[in-house]
């Protein structure tokens, strides 16, 4: 008879992490998941051990003790952040991944789950219908670890039978959590803005489309792609997977829908030039056809329920913040 599945989650105070978490919990129940991170998380409710994930000990050490079946190893440095302390960014990257690999491999984990991006992609890549199989050579370090990192989830299946699964993400837009230094996260940044009354400075051009995807639908995803049967899965770096593309000045004709008054100023930086290297469209007919993705929310809607949750989690958490509501 198969053990129960339990499920540890390293990097769960993440953007991605904190939210998924919760999802795992409703799914395997609240003492079957157990949350990580360098440090506890007040929010977290449910068994959470402190991981650095750079101590593979430590690692195996939790797996050991919970029984752990699945691992979801969502802990990395991301694309700006990273270009401060590139060789850091590398080394804690790759260690992290490698010592999720071989504990899973050394007891006999049934699936581990290993988030790339679509940071992967580089000039070599067509910019629009960006296919899985695109010609890979990123331009950042955050980039080059996930590619690396794509690779080696796939040698570790060919290699050991290890059964690792990947999704390429666009940016993430969730109201849970704050921006956590990536380039696309001003499409996270820019709704709190508005929330708050306050003039958002936007780091890229206002016509840069990237593509996007809703923290619920990113979420989904993740769980469906793992819950997908082994046979189907004929991806063995990582799926492509498209939400909705935009650019900043489709994101602001939206808010100003709401808020009429709402300024922003653009001002490219460094992150600009990262962006430009960036697909404005994803091709996910993979993951289409092997376990049937599809997204479910447009800009539209992403706009309203941004603006609606975090009207409600300002007005709780910062109550001498001026909100505006509609």
């Amino acid at each position: 008879m198969k053990m129960d599945t339990k499920v540890l989650v390293i990097g769960a105070n993440g953007q991605l992490g904190s939210v998924l978490t919760k999802e795992l919990r409703k799914k395997y129940t609240i003492e079957n998941v157990v949350a990580s991170d360098l440090k506890e998380n007040d929010n977290q409710k449910g068994i959470f051990e402190i991981i650095d994930a750079t101590d593979r000990n430590r690692i195996q050490e939790i797996v050991e003790r919970y029984n752990i079946t699945q691992i979801y190893h969502l802990a990395a440095i991301l694309s700006a952040k990273g270009e401060e302390t590139p060789l850091a960014t590398w080394d804690i990257n790759m260690k992290t991944l490698f010592n999720v690999l071989e504990v899973s491999r050394n007891n006999n984990i049934d699936k581990v789950f290993f988030p790339s991006s679509i940071a992967v992609f580089g000039e070599g890549a067509p910019l629009e219908n960006t296919p899985d199989d695109a010609y890979l050579n990123p331009a950042t370090v955050y980039g080059i670890s996930k590619a690396a990192g794509e690779n080696w989830a796939q040698y570790y299946f060919m290699r050991y039978g290890l059964d690792v699964r990947s999704i390429r993400y666009p940016g993430v837009v969730g109201y849970q959590s704050m921006p956590g230094g990536g380039t696309t996260d001003y499409a996270v940044d820019i709704y709190h803005k508005a929330v708050l009354k306050e003039e958002f400075n936007c780091f890229l051009k206002e016509d840069v489309t990237l593509p996007m995807i809703f923290m619920d639908d990113a979420i989904r995803a993740t769980i469906e792609l793992m819950e997908a049967p082994k046979e189907s899965i004929t991806v063995r770096t990582s799926y492509n997977i498209a939400g909705i593309s935009f650019s900043p000045e489709e994101v602001v004709t939206e808010i100003r829908k709401l808020y009429p008054d709402f300024k922003v100023n653009y001002k490219p930086d460094f992150r600009q030039e990262i962006a430009s290297r960036w697909p404005s469209s994803i091709d996910d007919a993979s993951a289409i056809k092997d376990w049937g993705w599809q997204p479910e929310f447009n800009l539209k809607a992403i706009t309203e329920i941004m603006v609606q949750k975090l009207q409600e989690k300002y007005k709780k958490g910062m109550p001498n913040k001026e909100i505006l509501t509609f």
